[in-house]
């Protein structure tokens, strides 16, 4: 299980991660590879230099674009974009019931994460709530009648709060498929065995050239699959 490179320079790489690899290592939880022990491994650190800094990052079941940094100064810049709200990200997925608006918008607070913990729940969050907005556009539907009562969806989160995008379709009552902390009990669909969340595109500027730049990770068989299977 490995990401493959989308893009690589002397100032950054941009990787399209599988899902099952998670960023970090998890505390509480059986070592297991990461993507930060392969970063190690292929850029590993020149004397007290780091190989790579990663710049943003995705939940373990997440697969699709993710950009890291291969300086200091890079990694400032390109921070500062994701802090700003300067880039650009679309999001595929696929959740539980049938949208009935065509696209829309949900702007709703997310308590804070600090401390590793993640939020509570959807419509609990815990500690500082801040501002968080998701917008969303339908691509297709499953039938009301079919075994598949489900969304595919284009997500646009405009900003960048842990678990966004999971805890704002669960505050709506449309979870994403197969979403084992915010739709527990709910059956799979699909033939999802994980998250149906997939980071397809991540438009940014260059720390060098300052040119605007678009990376998009293709995607995924599985949800190739379940596009093919939403009847």
């Amino acid at each position: 299980m490995e990401p493959k490179i989308i893009f690589e320079d002397a100032q950054m790489l941009v990787l399209d991660k599988p899902a099952g690899l998670m960023v970090h290592p998890a505390l509480h939880h059986a070592p297991e590879p990461t993507l930060e022990d392969w970063l190690k491994e292929k850029y590993p650190a020149q004397g007290d230099v780091p190989g790579f800094y990663l710049v943003h990052r995705l939940d373990a079941d997440t697969s699709g674009v993710i950009a890291v940094a291969r300086t200091e100064a890079a990694f400032a810049y390109l921070k500062a974009q994701f802090k700003n709200r300067e880039t650009r990200k679309t999001y595929c997925a696929f959740l539980y019931g049938a949208l009935k608006d065509d696209r829309g918008v949900i702007d709703k607070p997310i308590g804070s994460a600090r401390g590793g913990l993640g939020p509570r729940s959807a419509k609990r969050p815990y500690g500082r709530e801040r501002d968080a907005v998701t917008l969303y556009r339908v691509i297709k539907r499953g039938s009301a009648d079919s075994d598949n009562k489900a969304s595919y969806v284009e997500v646009f989160p405009k900003t960048g709060r842990t678990h966004q995008i999971r805890v704002h379709f669960s505050s709506i009552d449309h979870p994403v498929v197969c979403d084992k902390l915010y739709a527990h009990g709910r059956p799979a669909l699909l033939g999802f065995e994980r998250l149906a969340l997939h980071a397809f595109s991540l438009t940014l500027k260059h720390p060098i050239s300052k040119k605007e730049m678009t990376f998009e990770a293709p995607l995924p068989p599985d949800f190739l699959e379940a596009e093919r299977n939403l009847k």
